[in-house]
């Protein structure tokens, strides 16, 4: 058994309702870091779950006519199918209704007020049902809960309290001597500022309604439904029930939460096991919100994003990919649909599926479908591998500094070299003459020595695309065997290596838009048109003048204070230029990354708004409509003759 462990936990979610692409998000990071740290020779202990009592629960019981224990069922089953689908390598999912955890939660909650630090007092204060949180009229905003602005209830009732507020000094102390355990810094901050506020003793039961975990020794009361769910982190570890393997686990090294419950995570959960006795985690790590054009996606709201919709759509390892590529983790990030399509169609079905393709396909036509052992090697070679290892060994940091989108840049950033290297090398040409046979039996090793590499380094990320990666380049086992350094070895793959036959990865997908306009053709009423008027004559002497290319764009936004005006970062082959294009009132930026436009390479730079413009984009015209002239799957810097 390894030496190194890792326990990683996502929030367990609350059965109220189906889960969102938002939920997926979440669980999606703390995959791929659990399976990144298998990769890399961890025992891994990865945790999720669900948090099902509470009293929001009975009433959406009740409302379906079902006890709270049916309820949740129900919804937990589609949890577990939708993580099924997502690819999710969960070790553990607890729930909260189960005997193991009922046992942890009675065991502690009585040790702790045998201490004293649990105490009976009659409460009257402010509820948030959907939140299932307690606020002080201080605190609310206009009336309504702060972190939902949703209405609350005012309550009376007896209740027990946990006495937080003891605990206030010795947990500031811990959060300004182990920097790392809020996360970001930004989080982190913000937890400074809320305790240096004052705690508040905690209420920790209900009398009100009794679907929960009843206090041991008052059932009259139910266990405050956040001081359950909290404590999950450690009865699935094992606490007070399997010795060993809470020995090997505990502390957890991520607590994976969404920004808003970090206060939970990070003060309450803290100071139960301060309480406790037991070690605090090492991170509590808040990461943003998925959003939908500016705005957090929310059941209430009705903006959110069923993840089976768009997995029966895209596929898993798509929106994986998407999801990690396309957010920083710790900052918001923007979720449409046309930047999935467009990640799809850029990134992997342009970059990745067309290295494969165009790869498998080579060594089929040239070499037998077999890769045979590198001969002769070139500077462009020594590049090629260079930046293989300085990238597989830039993946580990970046993954180990939770920087998942840097570690996937780098790998595409590598995908792309290697397409360039093909241009570069020209394989085709060296098929030609078998002088080069030698030359070219090494560009075809090392292209596919790059993906096994590849399919290595995405494999937390995609795990559905490894194993087809591998599939194709004919390796032999199981990929799920390989490890991290598997990755950092160059020249691992066996010479005499058989491929199979290539298979698209990810299919480009097109979609037409709607415009609601009458097709011109189908129309019989559409009277004659007259003829376009052009320009005057040239010589093909004039035309062989411009040098058109296609480009393809790797970035786009507005220019400042220019409603026409974007600006365009292009790739032409190896070399990039900005563009500025007046295309603003007919594209969204977002809508052309990824597209493979024809430009005008060798048009005069011009100065426009104070940024240089070295080339450009041509477009059709007609009226009031426009559409960029496009070459879908060309390769960045062909010839438009």
């Amino acid at each position: 058994m390894s030496e190194k462990k890792f326990y990683i936990s996502t929030p367990i979610y609350y059965p109220s309702d189906k889960l969102h692409i938002g939920h997926a998000y979440c669980t999606t990071v703390a995959d791929a870091l659990a399976r990144y740290k298998r990769l890399a020779g961890y025992d891994v202990f990865f945790l999720t779950g669900s948090d099902e009592h509470g009293q929001k629960i009975q009433r959406k019981a009740q409302e379906n006519g079902v006890s709270p224990q049916q309820y949740v069922d129900k919804i937990v089953a589609s949890f577990r199918h939708l993580w099924e689908k997502m690819s999710i390598s969960y070790d553990d999912f607890i729930r909260t209704s189960e005997v193991r955890h009922r046992e942890v939660v009675q065991t502690i909650f009585q040790k702790i007020y045998d201490q004293g630090d649990i105490y009976k007092a009659s409460y009257e204060g402010w509820y948030c049902t959907p939140c299932e949180t307690f606020w002080l009229e201080r605190q609310l905003n206009e009336g309504n809960c702060p972190d939902c602005g949703r209405p609350v209830e005012l309550l009376r009732e007896e209740s027990y309290f946990f006495r937080m507020s003891k605990y206030q000094d010795r947990l500031l102390a811990y959060i300004e001597a182990n920097p790392d355990f809020i996360q970001p810094t930004s989080r982190r901050n913000e937890m400074i500022n809320f305790i240096k506020g004052g705690l508040e003793d905690l209420c920790v039961s209900r009398t009100t309604f009794d679907w929960g975990i009843p206090v041991p020794f008052d059932t009259k009361h139910v266990v405050y439904v956040w001081f359950d769910a909290l404590t999950n982190y450690i009865t699935a570890a094992g606490y007070l029930q399997d010795r060993g393997k809470f020995a090997k686990y505990w502390p957890a090294d991520i607590h994976l939460v969404g920004k808003e419950i970090v206060r939970f995570h990070a003060i309450i959960w803290p100071v139960i096991l301060m309480a406790l006795g037991v070690e605090l985690p090492k991170m509590v790590y808040g990461h943003g919100w998925l959003v939908m054009e500016g705005d957090k996606m929310s059941k209430s709201k009705g903006n959110v994003i069923d993840p089976l919709v768009l997995i029966d759509e895209f596929g898993a390892d798509a929106i994986r990919y998407f999801l990690l590529r396309e957010i920083m983790l710790g900052n918001d990030g923007n979720f449409s649909r046309g930047a999935l399509i467009n990640r799809i169609n850029a990134d992997l079905a342009n970059d990745l599926g067309n290295l494969l393709h165009r790869t498998v396909n080579m060594v089929g036509r040239f070499s037998g479908g077999v890769v045979l052992a590198p001969e002769e090697r070139e500077a462009v070679d020594e590049e090629l591998v260079r930046l293989a290892q300085e990238t597989a060994a830039e993946y580990e940091r970046a993954m180990e500094r939770l920087e998942v989108n840097a570690a996937i840049k780098g790998v595409w950033a590598l995908i792309g070299r290697a397409n360039k290297y093909i241009d570069e090398t020209g394989p085709w040409a060296l098929a030609k003459d078998p002088a080069k046979k030698g030359r070219l039996n090494t560009v075809l090793y090392n292209l596919a020595e790059v993906l096994r590499i590849v399919a290595i380094l995405i494999s937390p990320f995609m795990p559905g695309t490894t194993p087809r990666i591998w599939r194709q380049l004919g390796l032999a086992g199981d990929p799920a065997a390989a490890r991290l350094d598997d990755a950092q070895r160059w020249g691992l793959l066996p010479a005499g290596t058989k491929m199979t036959a290539p298979e698209a990865l990810f299919p480009r997908i097109e979609e037409k838009e709607e415009t609601g306009e009458v097709d011109e053709a189908k129309n019989p009423q559409e009277a004659t048109k007259p003829a376009v008027p052009v320009l005057p004559e040239v010589s093909i002497e004039d035309f062989a003048k411009m040098d058109f290319r296609t480009a393809r764009v790797l970035a786009a936004e507005k220019v400042e204070k220019a409603d026409k005006l974007l600006k365009l970062t292009v790739d032409l082959g190896g070399e990039e230029r900005t563009i500025i294009s007046g295309i603003a009132q007919h594209y969204a930026p977002a809508d052309l990354v990824g597209k493979d436009v024809v430009m005008i390479v060798n048009l005069k730079p011009a100065k426009i708004r104070g940024i240089e413009s070295r080339g450009m984009v041509l477009a059709a015209v007609n009226g009031d409509k426009l559409a960029v002239v496009t070459a879908p799957g060309m390769e960045p810097g062909s010839k438009v003759r």
